[in-house]
């Protein structure tokens, strides 16, 4: 038991710390997806490496096309939302250069993005709400206790839309075989019908 825990737990932290770094060509767009669930607090900090000849922008968008975060000229920063509902969520990095590719080095792209447990700052909370580090450690365990719930909630209900689209599925299969198999019956008995009464050859 204990082991699924900790092989859960370590699962939901993995799930809810994003971190990558990558190069990013002059001219080109970059872009990362991630599903996030609704009611969810998404923090991150990005740096892009200086390059005199570019300029990078950053746009983060929801499958809607709405703008979440948006920051021309990005080089340093931090950024945070809220998710109002659970969706696939788009964070963008383009690369523009008037001197065009080649001529340009390439821009090192760091992005560090938390989102539910880890995007909460328990310091912070700690002051406002004068907790001792016991509390604290408690709250946090608390909250990601939550999220497992909310987790194996939302999977649980996946997995019921699942089971009734596959039970839907195999009804209109099996409609459509009864009609498939029904105007094939037509077809060969107008067949037989007609060259009863010497209609056809």
């Amino acid at each position: 038991m204990s082991r699924l825990f900790l092989l859960l737990t370590f699962t939901v932290l993995f799930d809810l710390t994003f971190s990558i770094t990558f190069y990013l060509p002059v001219n080109l767009r970059k872009c990362l997806r991630e599903e996030i669930h609704k009611d969810v607090l998404v923090t991150g900090e990005y740096e892009v490496s200086e390059q005199p000849n570019a300029k990078t922008n950053l746009k983060i968008t929801d499958s809607s096309g709405h703008i979440l975060y948006s920051k021309e000229d990005a080089s340093k920063g931090k950024f945070a939302f809220t998710t109002e509902d659970y969706d696939m969520f788009e964070v963008c990095f383009e690369s523009k250069s008037p001197l065009g590719t080649g001529r340009v080095t390439d821009q090192l792209v760091n992005l560090d993005m938390k989102h539910g447990v880890e995007a909460k700052n328990y310091e912070e909370m700690a002051k406002v709400e004068k907790l001792k580090p016991l509390e604290v450690e408690l709250r946090r365990l608390e909250d990601l206790s939550e999220s497992i719930v909310n987790d194996f909630a939302y999977m649980k209900k996946r997995e019921e839309e699942m089971r009734d689209t596959n039970g839907k599925l195999s009804s209109i299969i099996f409609s459509m075989c009864c009609l498939i198999g029904l105007a094939t019956w037509q077809v060969f008995y107008l067949r037989r019908f007609f060259k009863a009464k010497k209609l056809i050859e």
